[in-house]
């Protein structure tokens, strides 16, 4: 029980590393990067766009100021949402999160049990929030009917339809899942991005922020600049909250570099003293 408990510290820990502290792959340098009248990249540069004039998120990216970096996180612009936190997902929340009395029984339980129950704790995936807030860098493969998202931690893979289709609904009978159901449409600029179909158990964050199959998450995703994303993340959970609640997420654009083998079950030693 002991290892566990610690297995979560440590993977919490492992997740926010960048891939420059264990380089695996050889450096190949980036296309397409804008240059400043230096020469160097300018991060601050337009977006690119595909062929339909869409923004274009493809990429590899990082949490911006998250662990494993220096400097705090990216704060909000004055209008904007508080930025989300790892650990706890309301850490930048003055008022709290509007817990159900139910939700906040589940967390004061996990909180109390040292998070031990954590998926990620245990190699299985740590669902949409943690994977936005952890540190492990992200690449974005966007197509005009799909986007795909690969996630260094856990080998995570997650698909966005962005072909027209609509959620499942009650009749589909689906199975839940840990990333739920994904589907996107453009607003603009933004990327709007709808997901339900999640599973009872879920955890948004290390201490234990409880989500349920009732809940729907909308993202929206911006580029504002070629070196920069923003996601604002709604959660609207019915079972767990008396009413929606948004945080953001800061990203930042890493080049020259790849994403690394994670695999999280490699030399596991589950169930030994």
């Amino acid at each position: 029980m002991k290892a566990v408990i610690r297995l979560v510290g440590v993977l919490a820990i492992a997740a926010g590393l960048s891939t420059s502290t264990s380089a695996q792959w050889p450096k190949h340098a980036s296309k397409n990067v804008p240059k400043s009248s230096s020469g160097e990249p300018n991060l601050n540069a337009p977006a690119p766009r595909t062929a339909d004039g869409k923004p274009d998120l493809s990429g590899l990216w990082r949490g911006a100021g998250g662990l494993g970096r220096q400097g705090a996180p990216a704060p909000p612009p004055p209008s904007g949402p508080p930025v989300a936190g790892f650990r706890d997902v309301a850490a930048n929340i003055k008022e709290g999160l509007p817990f159900t009395p139910w939700a906040q029984g589940v967390l004061k339980e996990r909180v109390a049990g040292n998070s031990k129950d954590n998926p990620e704790a245990h190699c299985l995936p740590m669902g949409i929030m943690q994977f936005h807030t952890q540190g492990a860098p992200r690449k974005f493969i966007q197509t005009s009917d799909l986007l795909v998202i690969l996630y260094e931690a856990s080998s995570g893979i997650r698909q966005i339809f962005t072909d027209g289709r609509a959620l499942p609904t009650v009749n589909d009978d689906l199975q839940p899942w840990y990333y739920g159901y994904s589907v996107g449409r453009w607003d603009g600029d933004t990327l709007v991005v709808e997901s339900t179909g999640f599973r009872e158990d879920g955890w948004l964050d290390i201490i234990g922020t409880p989500m349920t199959d009732a809940a729907k998450i909308t993202e929206r995703i911006r580029r504002p600049a070629f070196g920069k994303m923003e996601i604002d993340i709604t959660v609207d959970d019915k079972k767990a909250y008396t009413k929606p609640w948004t945080v953001r997420v800061n990203q930042e654009l890493m080049l020259d570099q790849e994403l690394i083998e994670f695999i999280c079950e490699e030399n596991q030693r589950f169930g030994k003293q």
